[in-house]
């Protein structure tokens, strides 16, 4: 389930929305007149995925110097 929230509860609600992230490891959808607009993820999180990121980055680039024999 998505948490949605309007850009208001930023300035209103900072605190729950930050605690909604750090509690349920979530992302919290902010939206502007009714349309996404923005993704807050706790840090937690962020980091997370910026490891797993790197972590493929660096797959694709072994898969690619395999597919082109430049690893013996």
């Amino acid at each position: 389930m998505e948490i949605i929230r309007p850009s208001a509860d930023l300035r209103n609600r900072y605190g729950e929305i930050s605690r909604i992230c750090r509690e349920t490891r979530k992302p919290v959808y902010i939206t502007v007149n009714g349309r996404g607009d923005t993704v807050i993820l706790g840090l937690t999180e962020y980091e997370q995925m910026k490891s797993e990121l790197e972590l493929l980055r660096i797959l694709a680039e072994s898969e690619e110097d395999l597919a082109q024999g430049r690893i013996a």
